[in-house]
């Protein structure tokens, strides 16, 4: 029996196009999203500052029971992928397929964010200024909140109590920098696996992950210091609500990235990825670059403007 490097050295693909065996893990993922999107929703309503007291505690372990079960879940279906090309069942019509789905993913990733900014937009440029009395909105300032102070961001509360800013030019610029080095070392390395030097694309491989650890890293210590030294939390109004939504759902997709390029260096380790047959690595690297875009305009955004 030929080991998987032999295999993967034929260049000859099935003319056939390959369906898999039936797979339970679609419908599996299905049932692990939506415990992470009520666990998720239950966490945020009992730490704010309308939560109900009686919800509280009850339902608080289904978002690690969602974290983990969706972990597990890619472990596996990524598995049974990884096995399918390995076993060179992939056709070129599938290949197509694969980047197809792929695009469309990050399509769907691109309009989740655009959500987030629009709903800081909104707040930032319509809501704000209206009750603050511009424009149409005197009567409503005058009524419902006389000192509101149009300004941004919005560190006063209505119960008087005052919050900072996050700052730009500290840990965020950090990481900044790491994500923008990140991309430059997972470039090199995408370029050394198409001319065949495995010993320097598993370099950068992991140079890249260890720099998206980094980057966790620093967002932990970013919150601690929000959290402990500067008073500002998820109940921290509009402001805080916007930043940790957005910097957490985009720390989130950080640690998947770089669990992605973990394991691309584990299956370069292992002589999986060949100049020929290497789509994992495009399709982790086209999510690697996708959320370095979205600091970019995150960073901008969110702590700079």
């Amino acid at each position: 029996m030929s080991s998987p490097q032999e295999t993967l050295k034929q260049t000859d693909k099935p003319s056939a196009y390959y369906v898999p065996e039936s797979s339970p893990w679609p419908i599996m993922g299905s049932l692990v999203l939506f415990i992470l999107v009520i666990g998720a929703g239950n966490t945020v309503q009992s730490h704010s500052l309308s939560g109900i007291a009686a919800n509280e505690g009850h339902l608080n372990f289904l978002l690690p029971l969602g974290l983990v079960g969706l972990f597990v879940l890619m472990y596996l279906w990524f598995r049974d992928t990884v096995r399918e090309s390995l076993g060179n069942r992939n056709s070129a019509q599938m290949d197509v397929s694969y980047r197809q789905g792929m695009t469309w993913f990050i399509f769907s990733e691109v309009m989740f964010f655009a959500a987030f900014f629009g709903a800081l937009f909104y707040a930032r440029v319509l809501s704000v200024p209206w009750l603050g009395g511009e424009g149409k909105g005197g009567m409503t300032h005058e009524l419902l909140w006389p000192q509101f102070q149009a300004l941004w961001p919005l560190v006063k509360m209505p119960s008087g109590e005052t919050t900072q800013a996050m700052g730009p030019w500290g840990l965020p610029f950090v990481n900044t920098v790491l994500l923008l080095t990140s991309s430059v070392t997972l470039t090199i390395a995408h370029h050394a696996l198409l001319v065949g030097e495995r010993r320097r694309q598993l370099l950068f491989l992991c140079i890249t992950a260890a720099l998206g650890l980094t980057f966790l890293g620093c967002q932990v210590l970013e919150y601690h210091h929000a959290y402990a030294e500067m008073g500002l939390t998820l109940q921290s109004g509009m402001y805080g609500s916007t930043f940790y939504m957005l910097t957490g759902f985009h720390g989130l997709h950080v640690t998947i990235g770089t669990i992605m390029l973990i394991v691309m260096a584990l299956r370069t380790h292992k002589g999986h990825l060949t100049p020929s047959n290497h789509f994992a690595f495009e399709a982790a690297a086209w999510y690697w670059h996708f959320v370095d875009v979205v600091w970019l305009f995150l960073f901008v955004v969110v702590y700079w403007l």
